[in-house]
């Protein structure tokens, strides 16, 4: 059964300055595990919101952190400026302090943590992945990938990919090349690329994109992952 949850806005510091975020978690006394909720390029909006509270249901404490500081949109040439506005070092920065915010959590006390984005906020899940040896889980839904083995051979967690076969941005040959670099270096690596799926299929206010039979199996994918490597 789906646990009762508490949603707030929380703050912590990262560097100099300070992030507000969002924390959904079990109602329910006790530790569990810790995920860092990464959003797509329209910025810490209510359906980034939603998956976190799905994820606090499931039994996780989610922080989804607001990379744009406060800022968010649904105009896509407001987004790509935002998402290209975004200095690479305080968003790396600020991914990190969430992660050793939600680590010190008395609600995740002794228990992993992981990491899931959405499209820009799946490019930002590998990199944290890249950039954080204690992570235990990296979720990555269409993100932007890389092939280079001195980067990937840092990589310490199992990786979740889900992809579509008809995004245009993401191609399969470039998610297969992934996959094969993370195997060649004997990462743990699991794929799934869905028949008819185009990039942002999973979020149903991509009108012209949602797939929800392919979102709904994409789903449950990962609730199995995030069982496996994190636990409960």
């Amino acid at each position: 059964m789906p646990y009762d949850i508490v949603t707030r806005n929380v703050v912590f510091s990262s560097g100099k300055d300070t992030v507000q975020s969002y924390l959904a978690l079990p109602e329910q006394k006790g530790s569990f595990p810790g995920l860092v909720v990464i959003h797509e390029w329209w910025g810490l909006n209510d359906w980034v919101k939603g998956q976190s509270d799905a994820l606090a249901k499931q039994g996780y404490v989610a922080l989804a952190v607001d990379l744009y500081r406060g800022r968010a949109t649904a105009d896509p040439m407001e987004a790509h400026e935002l998402s290209r506005a975004l200095p690479e070092d305080r968003a790396l920065r600020d991914l990190k302090a969430g992660f050793d915010y939600l680590r010190r959590l008395p609600q995740t006390r002794g228990k992993k943590l992981g990491v899931v984005g959405w499209c820009m906020g799946g490019s930002w899940a590998l990199t944290l992945a890249l950039h954080e040896p204690r992570l235990s889980a990296c979720v990555i839904y269409y993100g932007r990938l890389l092939t280079d083995q001195s980067a990937l051979k840092r990589i310490t967690c199992p990786i979740l990919g889900i992809f579509g076969d008809s995004d245009r941005g993401i191609p399969v040959e470039m998610v297969r090349a992934f996959e094969s670099e993370l195997k060649r270096l004997h990462k743990r690596v699991e794929i799934h690329i869905f028949a008819g799926a185009g990039h942002a299929f999973a979020n149903p206010n991509n009108q012209r994109g949602y797939n929800r039979q392919a979102a709904e199996r994409a789903w449950q994918i990962t609730l199995n992952f995030l069982q496996r490597t994190l636990g409960s």
